[in-house]
């Protein structure tokens, strides 16, 4: 009786066969980005420097505690409430503004806040202050910031719609493509003065 012979496997076919998966997940596969927020440094003040006296009224404080609980000025809150709480003590506008390049900035006749006592003066002097713990999640962290980034974001787009028809998204967007154009670098900086981004990250606690 005649042997039978096993067929050969083709060795180089399924190396190329190896070869092109790899390269279809390569291709497909979607590489998970870590999430951050875009802060700017201060700069290190001279060794003569005078820090202002700041009204508390004028620090909103928000804390995130090791089990990442929110606590927005000594209360418990849920990240949810944290926008609308902000955009409230930025847009109070019970007081004076600061006094820049020796010229008041008065009051904030385009705030439409309790105008409360008991809260920020002014745009340019709500202070946020963040104080995390360091065994705080930094995804709680990245949520707490983004919250109030948004509420930034409401106002000085409220503002631009009032006074130039168009979001401070878009204004900043045709900028972004148009730096030359004096016009519109004139109002970006205009509504960002008007609403500066003050959040300030205090020392986590242990």
């Amino acid at each position: 009786m005649a042997r039978r012979e096993n067929p050969e496997i083709n060795a180089g076919s399924m190396a190329d066969i190896a070869f092109l998966l790899l390269i279809f997940f390569l291709v497909t596969t979607t590489m998970n980005v870590d999430s951050g927020v875009s802060k700017k440094l201060s700069e290190k003040p001279p060794a003569d420097y005078v820090p202002p006296v700041i009204k508390e009224k004028n620090i909103f404080e928000v804390s995130i505690n090791r089990n990442n609980e929110l606590l927005v000025e000594g209360e418990r809150m849920d990240i949810k409430g944290l926008k609308e709480a902000a955009i409230a003590f930025i847009d109070n506008g019970g007081g004076e503004g600061k006094v820049e390049n020796d010229i008041a900035t008065g009051k904030c006749d385009y705030c439409r806040g309790e105008k409360s006592e008991s809260s920020s003066d002014h745009p340019n002097k709500a202070i946020i202050s963040v104080q995390s713990d360091r065994l705080t999640e930094y995804g709680t962290y990245i949520a707490v910031q983004d919250q109030l980034l948004r509420a930034y974001t409401v106002l000085r787009n409220r503002l631009s719609m009032d006074k130039y028809k168009i979001s401070y998204t878009e204004l900043e967007e045709a900028y972004k493509d148009n730096k030359s154009n004096q016009d519109l670098k004139k109002k970006v900086e205009f509504i960002k003065t008007s609403y500066p981004q003050i959040i300030s990250d205090a020392e986590p606690t242990n």
